[in-house]
């Protein structure tokens, strides 16, 4: 039997039929998925007694389904995947009941443990009791040891070994490391306190994230920005008053005001939580401008696709895996080797009527353009990293049993390689209408792409014109040209009011930088 790696425990009434051969088989199946059997009775009888009709050809099981995944949710994704087993296996199977296992009871103060010989014989003098106790807590008289429970069980605790059992003598005493003893029941399980703590956090920080974003956009994007941000606040808020349980026992009357009580605790912290949160971020967004905002912005989508992807990649049988990373592998690969020549500058080059040749771009600008697409790609792993969190949450179809959907996957792939070319064709065409706007517009500065660095530069022909051997519209020495590149053979200008290059043999014209956009060439 392999080990299966697992979140969540499931208890489910699985009704099986056929008789002993497909009951057999079902059993086999529940093995191979590490799927313990706590026991097996007829249809009608056991705890489904009452309930089914009796069918001597019919079996109910008591079935632990473990399962990955997040708490809220398992029950249907367990039914799921034990329905999708049971199709596979060509079995008639029902899942008549499925219930999470809750391992996450209490929450369970911690004690140090510190010895008590100091106390004895007791000193004469109260002010030297104090004094001792006081030390007791700089854990000058620590055993290093820890137990958990009650005040009373704890103590107990402390004073049993394993030799002697319990010995109410032992000179043992216990310090707590929390507060939880004083109020036990106003506290959630441990784990579905940091759950809740960390459901605080994410909408404190979609906060943050929502108003920077709304800084410097029009009216219309700030209204929407603003009103996420309300909206993420609100979860903020909601989450805040769900963080501390109704505590018991009550005082007669006193429900409502407790529970208002450990509610409106609950959203203090998380207001509080938010502000943090909000103001390092908002403030630097204000200082630094549009930068920070597409940088805030970028690290969020990174964290978010590559926390769906762990979350999907963590579940993946080695089955999955030959099947969904060989492709994204080899279109990654794929997409860098088409870099590393240059696409997103041949793109660019094709846009102004040039060929990439004629760039003339340093190598460490076409390693830069290789990055550049591979993080167009990395955009398009959204569509896998939101199949991770489907999965994770149990929506849907997204809990496959033990298999895999080739449909998905060819269409998830060819989305992934039109999805980088269009990207990839949206960066080169905006680049490439910077650069031709800014011209026509006699603009001094010109947008740089990738180490193609246009520039404004005069033309001083060395040969009368009549002989100038080059190709595009005729050459006007009064005006300055937009220069490409000027290679050992030939001079790549670009001509602003045709919109068309022009080549001028590089040994027959002199190229001197202009001053300005709009300034006369001087006369020759």
């Amino acid at each position: 039997m392999r080990g299966v790696r697992y979140d969540q425990r499931v208890a489910a009434l699985v009704e099986v039929r056929g008789g002993a051969h497909d009951w057999a088989e079902a059993e086999r199946r529940f093995a191979a998925r590490d799927w313990p059997v706590r026991g097996h009775h007829p249809a009608g009888t056991g705890p489904t007694a009452g309930v089914l009709p009796p069918d001597p050809r019919s079996r109910v099981y008591e079935l632990e389904v473990r399962l990955p995944g997040a708490a809220r949710g398992c029950e249907r994704g367990a039914a799921y995947r034990v329905a999708k087993l049971l199709r596979g296996a060509c079995l008639e199977g029902y899942v008549r009941r499925s219930e999470r296992i809750v391992r996450d009871g209490e929450a369970v103060t911690n004690w140090r443990v510190h010895s008590t010989e100091h106390r004895f014989p007791p000193p004469a003098s109260r002010y030297r009791r104090r004094l001792r106790r006081r030390l007791e807590w700089l854990r000058l008289y620590d055993t290093g040891a820890r137990v958990a429970g009650g005040p009373a069980q704890a103590l107990r605790l402390a004073r049993t070994t394993a030799d002697a059992g319990y010995d109410p003598a032992a000179r043992f005493g216990v310090r707590p490391r929390d507060r939880r003893w004083r109020e036990l029941s106003r506290h959630l399980p441990e784990e579905e306190t940091e759950r809740r703590t960390a459901s605080v956090l994410l909408w404190a920080l979609g906060v943050a994230l929502a108003l920077t974003c709304a800084q410097g956009g029009d009216v219309l994007t700030q209204v929407l920005w603003y009103t996420a941000a309300a909206g993420a606040l609100a979860g903020a808020l909601w989450s805040g008053t769900r963080l501390y349980r109704r505590p018991a026992p009550l005082p007669p009357g006193a429900g409502v005001r407790a529970r208002l009580a450990a509610r409106t605790r609950g959203a203090g912290f998380a207001a509080v939580a938010t502000v943090l949160v909000v103001a390092p971020v908002l403030r630097q967004a204000l200082e630094q401008g549009a930068r920070f905002r597409s940088g805030i912005t970028v690290v969020a989508v990174l964290l978010v696709v590559a926390a769906g992807l762990w979350l999907l990649v963590r579940q993946w049988t080695w089955g999955e895996w030959a099947a969904w990373v060989i492709p994204l592998a080899v279109t990654l690969a794929t997409s860098s080797f088409l870099a590393a020549g240059s696409v997103l500058h041949a793109l660019y080059a094709d846009g102004v009527g040039l060929s990439s040749d004629e760039l003339d771009v340093p190598a460490i600008w076409q390693l830069a353009a290789t990055a550049k697409l591979v993080t167009l790609f990395s955009v398009v792993l959204l569509v896998p990293a939101g199949w991770g969190y489907a999965r994770h949450f149990h929506y849907g179809r997204a809990t496959p049993g033990d298999g895999f959907n080739g449909v998905a996957y060819l269409f998830l792939l060819l989305l992934l390689l039109l999805g980088c070319a269009g990207l990839a064709l949206g960066s080169a065409t905006a680049a490439v209408d910077r650069t031709t706007s800014a011209a026509r517009a006699r603009s001094d500065t010109l947008p740089s792409y990738f180490g193609v660095q246009p520039a404004w530069t005069c033309v001083r022909p060395v040969v009368p014109v009549a002989e100038l051997a080059g190709q595009g519209p005729p050459l006007d020495i009064r005006l300055p040209y937009v220069l490409f590149s000027a290679g050992s053979d030939t001079a790549v200008l670009w001509d602003p009011a045709s919109g068309t290059p022009l080549r001028l043999p590089a040994g027959q014209v002199r190229l001197t930088p202009a001053r300005s956009a709009s300034a006369r060439c001087p006369a020759p």
